[in-house]
C-alpha cells in the first residue's frame, strides 16, 4: 500500500464518523442553518428588504420571502454586478458559476468564502465514505480524471467566473494534483471534441483508477478509448475500480457504460450544482444520495403538483414524507433566498435522509394534460430495455399536437446502441409501461384522445451532432429528457435515420 491511500485510511474513518453523526442530527442542524442564515444576512440589501430582522420562524420566513427563480433573482445579481457590496451575502461572491438557461440565457450564480467549502467538501466527504466502507484506497495512488469545464476564469463585475467544474478545479488539494489528469492545459480546451482527443492521449498509457464526470461525457471518452486501442476500458486500465457520475440520472446510460468497462465497477453518485453540492451517495448497500443537511444550506420542500401555485405548501425537513415528489428550495450562505433550484427530488428513507433526483420541473410533457415526468418515462425505457435486451445511447421525448383530423401523440427520439429486432414490438411494450406509469397518459389513451407512442430513429452519434450544431457539446449541457414543446424535437429531425 502506498502512502496517499494508506494516510487516506484513518482520515475517511474520521469523516464517515463524523458523516453518521450528523445523520442524526440533521433536523436540528437544519434549524440552526435556518437561523445563522437569516442572522448573517439581516444587514444585507436583500435582508433588510424582506425584513429579517423579524424572523422569528420558518412560518415568519415563508410569508416574508417568497419562492422564486433565477429570472426573479436577476435584479440583485445586476447589483452584485456593478461592484454593490452586501447584496444577498455579506461582501461580494468569491466567484459567478456560470450556467446556461433554458429561459433565462446566461446564468451567474454567486459563490461566496462561506459557501465555496460546500461544493469542494461534499465530493471529497463522498470519496471518504466509500473508503472507509469497502476498505478500498487504493485508486487514490493511481491516476485520476475530472472531465470538468475549462478551469480558466474571467471577470464579470469584476468577480472571476466560469463553470462551476473550472471553478473546482482550483480547489483540488495538492496532494492530489499530482495524481490528477488531464493537464490544466487540455482541460482548457474549450472545443469539445479537440479536448477529448486531447484526454484520450494523455490517458490511454496512464493507470488509471478513478474516473469521474457525467454519464454522457464518459461514455464518449471510453468509446474513444476502445476505438483507439481496441480494449475494453477494464482491460485498458486494471486498476480502474471507482466510477463518480452525477448530473444526469445513470440508469438509462448503466448498461452500455458497464458494457464498454467489460466489468461491474464500484460507482459512486453525487448531486452537484452551480447552486450547491446537495447530495452524496455516502454507503454502497442502500439507494439514494444523502442529503446534505449540514454545509450552509437550508431546504425548503414543495409537493410538485403546487409548485406554481400562489401560496405553496413549503415543507421543512421534518415535514417530508417518502415517495413524495417534492420541488426543491434553498436558502445558502452563498446569497440565494427561497431560490427554486429547478430539481425534483423524492426522499427513499427519511432515517437517514435520503433522496433520489426525479427530474426537472420545467423537463415534462402535459400538453394533453396527462404530465409526464422524467422519472416515469426513464422507468418505462428502462424496463422495456430490460425485457428486449437492448441498449440506449441517448434520447428525448416531445409531444406532436395534431393540427388535422388525426389524433395527437407522444414522440421518442431514440439513439440505439444496437436497433431492436422488432420495432413494433418494442413501440408497443414502451407504451404500455409508461401507461402503467402515469394514469393520466392511460386515460388519453384509453378515451382515444391520443394515439400510442411514435418512434423515431436516431442515427449514430446524432445526439452529439446535435449538440454540436447547437453549440452546446461537452461542458455542463444535457438533452432534456422531456420538453412540453416541438423547439429540441424539430432540430432533431435532421439526425434521424432515413428509410432505405
Amino acid at each position: 500500500m502506498k502512502i496517499k491511500s494508506l494516510l487516506a485510511k484513518p482520515f475517511a474513518n474520521f469523516i464517515a464518523k463524523q458523516i453518521k453523526k450528523g445523520m442524526l442530527n440533521a433536523v436540528q442542524d437544519q434549524t440552526d442553518i435556518f437561523n445563522d442564515l437569516i442572522k448573517q444576512a439581516a444587514k444585507t440589501d436583500f435582508g433588510i428588504q424582506h425584513s429579517f430582522n423579524e424572523i422569528k420562524s420558518h412560518e415568519d420566513f415563508t410569508k416574508l420571502v417568497p419562492i422564486r427563480d433565477y429570472e426573479q433573482f436577476k435584479p440583485f445579481i445586476e447589483k452584485i454586478k456593478s461592484g454593490k457590496h452586501n447584496v444577498l451575502w455579506k461582501g461580494t461572491p468569491i466567484y459567478f458559476a456560470k450556467t446556461s438557461g433554458t429561459t433565462s440565457g446566461v446564468k451567474y450564480i454567486p459563490i461566496t468564502k462561506d459557501s465555496i467549502p460546500n461544493h469542494i467538501n461534499s465530493a471529497r466527504n463522498a470519496l471518504l465514505c466509500y473508503m472507509a466502507e469497502t476498505g478500498n484506497s487504493s485508486f487514490a495512488d493511481g491516476k485520476l480524471i475530472f472531465l470538468s469545464g475549462s478551469p480558466e476564469l474571467e471577470r464579470v463585475g469584476n468577480i472571476a467566473t466560469g463553470r462551476l467544474s473550472g471553478i473546482v478545479n482550483h480547489h483540488i488539494p495538492k496532494y492530489l494534483q499530482a495524481n490528477q489528469l488531464p493537464s490544466f492545459e487540455t482541460n482548457c480546451i474549450e472545443d469539445w471534441e479537440d479536448k477529448l482527443e486531447k484526454i484520450v492521449s494523455e490517458t490511454i498509457n496512464q493507470n488509471m483508477t478513478l474516473i469521474s464526470g457525467i454519464p454522457p461525457w464518459m461514455q464518449m471518452y471510453f468509446d474513444k478509448l476502445i476505438e483507439k486501442s481496441g480494449k475494453k476500458i477494464g482491460d485498458l486500465f486494471p486498476n480502474f475500480s471507482v466510477m463518480v457520475q452525477g448530473g444526469v440520472n445513470y440508469e438509462p446510460y448503466k448498461s452500455k457504460l458497464t458494457e464498454s468497462i467489460g466489468r461491474n465497477i464500484d460507482t459512486i453518485e453525487l448531486f452537484p450544482a452551480s447552486e450547491g453540492f446537495f447530495a452524496f451517495q455516502d454507503t454502497q448497500t442502500e439507494p439514494g444520495m444523502l442529503l446534505n443537511t449540514n454545509s450552509g444550506i437550508f431546504y425548503e420542500f414543495i409537493p410538485v403538483a403546487e409548485i406554481n401555485t400562489i401560496n405553496p405548501t413549503r415543507l421543512t425537513l421534518k415535514e417530508v414524507a417518502l415517495g413524495v415528489n417534492y420541488a426543491l428550495i434553498i436558502s445558502s450562505n452563498a446569497g440565494l433566498w427561497a431560490y427554486n433550484i429547478g430539481d425534483t427530488v423524492k426522499f427513499v428513507s427519511l432515517h437517514p435522509y435520503r433522496i433520489i433526483v426525479s427530474g426537472r420541473i420545467k423537463h415534462y410533457i402535459s400538453a394533453f394534460g396527462e404530465h409526464v415526468i422524467a422519472e416515469e418515462v426513464e422507468a418505462a425505457l428502462l424496463k422495456t430495455s430490460a425485457e428486449l435486451n437492448v441498449k440506449i445511447t441517448e434520447f428525448t421525448v416531445a409531444p406532436f399536437v395534431s393540427k388535422d383530423s388525426g389524433k395527437s401523440y407522444h414522440e421518442w427520439f431514440i439513439e440505439f446502441e444496437d436497433k431492436p429486432s422488432n420495432i413494433d414490438s418494442f413501440v408497443d411494450m414502451l407504451d404500455h409501461h409508461l401507461r402503467l406509469k402515469n394514469v393520466y397518459y392511460d386515460d388519453l389513451i384509453k378515451g382515444n384522445i391520443l394515439n400510442k407512442l411514435k418512434l423515431t430513429i436516431i442515427q449514430k452519434n446524432g445526439f452529439v451532432n446535435y449538440m454540436k450544431s447547437i453549440g452546446k457539446l461537452g461542458g455542463q449541457n444535457k438533452v432534456p429528457r422531456l420538453s412540453n414543446d416541438r423547439n429540441i424535437a424539430d432540430q432533431l429531425i435532421q439526425f434521424a435515420e432515413t428509410s432505405d
